[in-house]
């Protein structure tokens, strides 16, 4: 996009503070690991497949459901992100000048294993891109991608892309 076009989305100079900021956040690379508060547990199992409405003698008997990695890592009702968490480092960057409004686009996950019960999770996260500004049908704003990485021990049991649009819904200033 060239500096005219953008500049009729979003001031250049702003635009030139989210991009460094971007790189910034991406030369971190992967997060440091963080472990999940919890060992994969029979009871956590059991809530999630009555929440989604599923039953399986697999999933009853040792196994977490595949869909279920993120589950483990997440920082909880009271849980607070380090200050070095990719993905919201990058959000706040994007809040603080403005793009107000969040909306999830979608999520690409890939699964290596099944996990355990029993089994130590851990999670590290990296933010991949940072692509815009994009007018959309909500506003102006920024795709934001950040890539987790599960492992137990060593070994990585899945992956997850996750991308937002950051935006300042129209009507908004930029």
């Amino acid at each position: 996009m060239s500096t005219e076009a953008r500049q009729t989305l979003v001031d250049e100079a702003v635009h030139e503070k989210i991009m460094a900021a971007a790189d910034e956040i991406k030369a971190w690379g992967e997060a440091a690991a963080r472990d999940a508060r919890d060992l994969v547990n029979q009871p956590t199992i059991n809530n999630w497949l009555e929440a989604m409405g599923l039953d399986s003698d697999r999933f009853r008997q040792g196994e977490a459901p595949p869909s279920m990695a993120q589950v483990w890592t997440m920082y909880g009702q009271g849980g607070r992100h380090p200050d070095r968490d990719p993905l919201h480092a990058m959000m706040n960057v994007l809040s603080d000048a403005g793009f107000n409004g969040v909306l999830g686009t979608n999520s690409e996950q890939s699964y290596d294993r099944y996990l355990r019960v029993g089994e130590q999770v851990r999670v590290t996260t990296a933010l991949d891109s940072v692509v815009g500004p994009k007018s959309t049908g909500m506003g102006v704003g920024y795709f934001v991608t950040s890539k987790s990485t599960w492992y137990v021990g060593e070994e990585r049991v899945a992956t997850m892309l996750f991308r937002v649009l950051k935006f300042i819904p129209k009507g908004g200033a930029s």
